[in-house]
């Protein structure tokens, strides 16, 4: 990186507003597993924070348990590589409140990208995404969206669209945790 640190990165898992199946805007459920998983590839690639955005008071409760579990509760002396991931988690109700904590840690608003298998265009790929980053001069915050993804409405709030991730079948329906590590690993790996 030619001595100049890179850009701080931050990503965010939606499970309020995305799409359901039949296109309609719903809430999903967290699972543990991403949370774990998520939380564990943001830690490996230097991610500055993970926000875990849900509006639903069980659900934010259910993180929370989660997190206390692994950052002080038995999980932490059971765990500290658990402990070390975790530790980058936040949860909040909104994208709102998540922008705002960047903002407020940075001291700028964060660059969002918004991240889709559906895209028809897109005015990022991971290559030029990584560029961005590596200039150092913003944040940013990438968006996923669980469900059936993000709604059009924070895509188009999105500074940036990220271009899907393309294999070399026709088929393009990853776990949301399967995206953000190969996203990851595109962006800030080696």
């Amino acid at each position: 990186m030619s001595g100049q640190e890179a850009g701080p990165v931050y990503i965010a898992l939606i499970h309020h507003p995305v799409y359901n199946k039949q296109h309609e805007v719903v809430r999903t459920c967290l699972t543990p597993l991403d949370l774990h998983d998520i939380a564990r590839a943001g830690r490996t690639y230097g991610v500055r924070g993970f926000f875990c955005i849900s509006a639903l008071a069980s659900q934010m409760e259910l993180a929370q348990a989660i997190l206390d579990h692994w950052t002080t509760g038995w999980g932490a002396d059971y765990n500290p590589n658990r402990k070390e991931a975790f530790s980058i988690v936040r949860i909040t109700p909104s994208l709102d409140q998540a922008l705002e904590e960047i903002e407020s840690e940075w001291g700028a608003r964060p660059r969002t990208v918004a991240t889709s298998a559906r895209f028809r265009e897109s005015d990022l790929d991971c290559g030029e995404m990584k560029r961005r980053v590596r200039k150092g001069q913003d944040a940013y915050l990438l968006l996923f969206g669980t469900g059936w993804g993000l709604l059009e409405e924070t895509v188009n709030r999105a500074d940036h669209r990220l271009a899907p991730i393309r294999g070399q079948a026709d088929y393009n329906h990853l776990s949301v945790r399967s995206a953000v590590s190969i996203i990851l690993d595109r962006v800030l790996g080696d």
